[in-house]
């Protein structure tokens, strides 16, 4: 598989920060993509989305350590909802909304708690996962409610890799690992030139992080 790692800049742009190609993922692979960056220039990270791979925050919070790491909240929905079935689905998701779309840490908390006395019964894996990841699941409560989707959703990795893969699916095969980066490289280069304005309520988020990480944040 090939990996994608996206930033977004102090002027609130997108960044591609690197591309790796490897036939495992896990700790040590995922230690080694962000010694590669921080080797390369990234000085710095305060917040970094992720879809939970396995090993990831952990390396992530070993090479910078003053980083918060968001869970995913989109992927943690769609890993919730594989236990239920259709005809519950929309309630199940409903009463996970009202978790991660409450006002406060302490809504949220008794969300949580409403939700399990609800459907544990029926599917007893859901409110355990969730208290298993809380902490990286509930950063995003330290921010304004305009800029929490800024920090909770990996959508913007999402519409990246939807178009690497239009990219690449009309090619059966490839001769070499080398030819499928040559392709891709080519690929991203044509997206990030749509990338030409901030991305949504940035000036909110950054107005933020100056007041949260203080000195972090350069002039």
């Amino acid at each position: 598989a090939v990996y994608l790692a996206l930033g977004i800049n102090l002027e609130g742009e997108k960044e591609l920060l690197g591309l790796w190609m490897n036939e495992t993922e896990g700790a040590k692979f995922w230690l080694s993509v962000f010694n590669d960056l921080k080797n390369r220039g990234v000085e710095d990270c305060f917040i970094a989305c992720v879809d939970g791979l396995k090993g990831l925050p952990e390396a992530i919070e070993a090479v910078f350590p003053k980083t918060q790491v968001q869970l995913c909240i989109v992927h943690k929905v769609r890993g919730s909802l594989k236990y239920v079935p259709w005809k519950e689905r929309k309630a199940v998701a409903a009463d996970l909304r009202a978790i991660y779309g409450a006002a406060t840490l302490l809504e949220a908390e008794q969300a949580l708690e409403r939700f399990s006395a609800r459907w544990d019964d029926k599917y007893p894996a859901i409110a355990p996962s969730w208290r298993a990841d809380w902490q990286r699941l509930t950063v995003f409560f330290d921010y304004p409610t305009e800029i929490r989707k800024v920090v909770y959703t990996t959508n913007a990795i999402e519409s990246l890799n939807y178009s690497m893969r239009k990219v690449l699916k009309n090619r059966g095969a490839f001769p070499n690992d080398e030819s499928i980066m040559k392709l891709m490289f080519m690929g991203l280069r044509n997206v990030a030139k749509k990338w030409t304005r901030p991305i949504r309520d940035w000036k909110a988020a950054l107005n933020q992080f100056v007041i949260l990480y203080g000195d972090r944040v350069p002039n």
